[in-house]
């Protein structure tokens, strides 16, 4: 009971430092009256923007923009990632307090594949509540985080996993394979010479 009313508090301390944190945002983005300095450098966003093909010109306010809303994000996701450091009663962040960050704020589920698996896979260990429940008992006091093994036969429509957890724990840890991403910047096919062009 107690463990309880302490995570109900630390719940609490983090609303108030969120809500706190987005009032100092307003704040500073209303008396914003500099717009030639930044945090973030405006030559890699613009870089960055580049980088997607069907980006053709960038207006000179886009990237103080980007800029401000990158560091406003770095911001919110450091602050919840002292929250769990805090927690875990050490003055050191961590990659894994990232990692429990990520894990519990819906809004960063898009970074889930780029935080290392086994820092995730600790993170939600770590926070699911033990159950004791008999074989045979509810499925829905089960976690809901089953990963489809590579291997397995799938029924139904290619594609689709049954909606009902799965009862063996072994399955619940196996990785996807790694992202292989598409290359950033496609090289043309090199054609090969013919001894006549040379």
């Amino acid at each position: 009971m107690a463990f309880h009313q302490i995570q109900q508090q630390q719940q609490q301390q983090l609303q108030q430092q969120l809500q706190s944190f987005w009032a100092n945002q307003y704040r500073e983005i209303e008396n914003v009256n500099d717009f030639k300095n930044h945090s973030l450098p405006l030559a890699r966003i613009k870089k960055i923007m580049k980088a997607d093909e069907d980006v053709r010109m960038i207006s000179a306010e886009a990237p103080i923009v980007f800029a401000r809303a990158c560091e406003m994000f770095i911001l919110e996701l450091t602050l919840r990632s002292w929250n769990h450091t805090e927690e875990n009663k050490r003055r050191t962040l961590q990659k894994n307090d990232i990692a429990a960050a990520i894990t519990r704020t819906e809004i960063f589920d898009f970074l889930v594949d780029i935080v290392p698996r086994e820092d995730i896979k600790e993170e939600v260990m770590t926070s699911m509540p033990t159950v004791n429940v008999p074989v045979g008992g509810p499925s829905d006091t089960f976690p809901y985080y089953y990963m489809a093994p590579q291997h397995s036969p799938q029924s139904g429509a290619p594609g689709m996993i049954s909606n009902k957890p799965m009862m063996d724990p072994g399955l619940y840890a196996q990785q996807p394979p790694p992202y292989m991403g598409p290359a950033m910047w496609p090289q043309p096919p090199q054609q090969p010479q013919s001894p006549s062009d040379s």
